[in-house]
């Protein structure tokens, strides 16, 4: 949890439904994920879904970044219940913020 200084890159990325925000860091060496940081204002799914995906990010490349989807989330944290599932959501704007920042 927290967040990286620069260089790292910075997104944040809201749910307008419920609120929930998530603020992603990502520090590269090259194109590979060197470190990841996330912070979330939100609910316990979303803080969940936000440590997934950090996990999931470290050692991969931007390239990768595209095979995310919302089930491997859900998967991460074991399962999301229907009104929870936002949570996924969210970090899949997070990494479409990122992809976006890179020109990708």
């Amino acid at each position: 949890m927290g967040e990286l200084p620069p260089p790292a890159v910075t997104v944040e990325v809201s749910n307008p439904a419920c609120g929930d925000i998530l603020r992603l860091s990502v520090l590269y060496e090259g194109d590979r994920v060197t470190d990841v940081r996330y912070k979330v204002r939100g609910c316990t799914a979303s803080i969940a879904a936000g440590s997934a995906l950090t996990v999931w990010m470290l050692g991969r490349t931007r390239a990768e970044f595209s095979s995310l989807n919302a089930d491997v989330i859900e998967e991460g944290v074991g399962g999301l219940i229907p009104e929870s599932k936002h949570a996924a959501i969210l970090c899949i704007d997070a990494v479409k913020a990122l992809l976006r920042k890179h020109g990708m």
